[in-house]
């Protein structure tokens, strides 16, 4: 048995599919089968219920998979032990990102991190919430840069900074001419949103609860910057994060307005799954990522301590 073939088995659980799992692993299919095969012979027991399609794990293999995920954790904590004891960052990372984020994030993190740590082989990738999720408790994510809270019992979450959202309204909109808006302001049927599964709808239907009702239509898109040219083209209004302004064009940044009571904001963490002990990695990331930030809008803790787990 060789942490290779524990490794094998978790790709084919994760994709539930041997070739796609060889193709993440980079081996052929042919050998990764070979591996698994050798391992389920040496166990004498099937992992894989090859007869459904998607592959299944078996009910012995759903004990092995869970097995082999702690093997290959601890495998992961002493190779961190010794790294630490180098004093070097040689190693992989794989960084997910929600969608509403990464524009405001990922340029400026990929140019400063790879600047100061360049023995870290960095990937990042955007994904949204619940695929992030996932990927973090299957081990296949080391770590992502995401709204919370998620109430996921596995999943340690270290707040980053907090984010306003202002108005973006149209001038044919009723409440243009008003300096500030309140809730009450921000009727559901003028309101456009993103596409189910981006972190920020379910922040602007939490702000807009009081006034949506489920016989009222609400217009969704795929991206913030469609959001605002729908706007500009159609009416209403949306909500977005205040690091999107800069992106605005100097016309644009006339249609924002303030919101108040309540003034809606979202909290941006990093999630790592609840054993993970690349401490050093994960500070690397914060570091970072707080060079971006603007320092008033950064956890108040974050900025004075560095994170121990």
């Amino acid at each position: 048995m060789t942490l290779q073939q524990l490794e094998y088995i978790l790709a084919v659980d994760r994709h539930r599919h041997f070739v796609r799992a060889a193709e993440e692993c980079g081996v052929s299919q042919p050998t990764l089968s070979a591996l698994i095969n050798k391992l389920e012979e040496e166990l004498d027991v099937k992992i894989f219920d090859r007869t459904r399609h998607p592959v299944e794990p078996t009910l012995i293999g759903q004990q092995i998979l869970r097995q082999a995920r702690v093997t290959l954790n601890n495998s992961a904590q002493l190779k961190e032990i010794v790294l630490a004891r180098k004093e070097t960052l040689a190693t992989d990372l794989n960084l997910a990102i929600i969608p509403t984020v990464a524009p405001y994030i990922v340029p400026g993190f990929i140019e400063r991190f790879q600047k100061h740590y360049t023995q870290v082989n960095l990937r990042i990738n955007e994904m949204r919430t619940q695929d992030i999720i996932a990927a973090v408790k299957a081990g296949s994510t080391d770590m992502a840069l995401l709204a919370t809270p998620l109430q996921e019992e596995d999943i340690l979450e270290i707040p980053v900074y907090y984010e306003k959202f202002v108005a973006y309204i149209a001038p044919s909109d009723p409440n243009y001419n008003k300096e500030e808006l309140a809730a009450t302001d921000l009727p559901a049927q003028h309101l456009w949103v993103l596409q189910e599964g981006h972190c920020l709808r379910n922040q602007i239907f939490n702000f807009c609860t009081e006034n949506a009702r489920a016989d009222r239509q609400v217009y969704e898109a795929g991206s913030i910057e469609t959001l605002v040219k729908i706007i500009d083209r159609n009416g209403g209004y949306t909500l977005i994060p205040q690091l999107h302004i800069p992106m605005l064009t100097d016309r644009q940044q006339k249609h924002i307005r303030p919101v108040i009571s309540p003034p809606p904001v979202r909290e941006i963490s990093i999630i790592v799954y609840k054993d993970f002990i690349r401490e050093r990695l994960l500070n690397a990331v914060a570091d970072t990522i707080k060079e971006i930030i603007p320092p008033g809008m950064l956890d108040a803790r974050l900025k004075k301590f560095a994170i121990k787990l």
